[in-house]
């Protein structure tokens, strides 16, 4: 699984990245307007044992170009980068608990609130964008729309968003999956605070497994941002395998 896993992290920001190769790592450098900035991540297949050097090696490289300086890795895969990752006091790490579906329970979006998938020329990717960049901030004030490239990527089939709205139609978070080949990872599920509490989280999830194992998908995963979260997701039928590991720049 460990493998199947490190196999999708190296595949998934291709179609959308170019990369460069700084030491045992690979910097993937965004290549589209609107996508994302991407991070460095160990070399697939590497076997290298992961040194200070190394690590203050590629964030000054993602200095020299302007870039995030952000690194991501499972630890269970390579566990000799958190201790270097350690070393510097230029990054802070999170360690979210990594897991695989096992067993779908499905989950009914709860009264009064919808949950669907949105096509790639709908109306809605904006509104649900700005609801998820609120519930993010912990905020019911949701700005102005702005879909980004996600039309683009839905378009080729490298996404697919899942939107939840209220009785009165307005987004109030939602959440994606970004199929490569038998493999996919849920990101960016959230709901605004008003909307919490109610299972609608636990109903973007069970959607997104829906619609990944409808398409033949046969590995569902995804990192959760604490344990708390992790545990709305073992309602819908996944399981701790591993831990993802997020350093970013302080």
């Amino acid at each position: 699984m460990l493998e199947t896993l490190e196999a999708y992290y190296d595949a998934a920001p291709r179609p959308l990245a170019t990369t460069e190769e700084v030491g045992p790592f690979t910097l993937f450098l965004r290549a589209e307007e609107g996508g994302f900035p991407y991070y460095a991540r160990p070399r697939l297949a590497g076997d290298a044992t992961f040194a200070p050097a190394d690590v203050e090696q590629v964030l000054d490289r993602q200095r020299e170009l302007g870039v995030p300086r952000a690194i991501e890795w499972v630890h269970e895969t390579t566990p000799s980068l958190l201790p270097a990752a350690r070393t510097t006091n230029a990054l802070t790490i999170e360690e979210c608990p990594l897991l695989v579906l096992q067993d779908h329970e499905k989950a009914s979006a709860p009264t009064g609130f919808t949950v669907e998938r949105l096509s790639a020329d709908g109306p809605r990717i904006g509104d649900v964008q700005a609801a998820l960049h609120a519930s993010f901030g912990h905020t019911d004030e949701v700005g102005p729309s702005d879909p980004g490239n996600r039309a683009s990527m839905i378009d080729r089939g490298l996404l697919t968003l899942v939107g939840a709205f209220d009785a009165d139609g307005r987004a109030v978070g939602g959440g994606s999956h970004g199929p490569r080949g038998r493999t996919t990872e849920l990101t960016g599920i959230a709901v605004i605070p008003r909307a919490r509490k109610h299972g609608v989280g636990q109903a973007i999830t069970s959607t997104l497994v829906a619609d990944a194992l409808g398409a033949g998908i046969e590995t569902v995963f995804l990192a959760a941002a604490s344990m708390d979260a992790a545990s709305v997701y073992e309602r819908v039928g996944f399981r701790r395998t591993a831990t993802a590991c997020i350093a970013e720049a302080r």
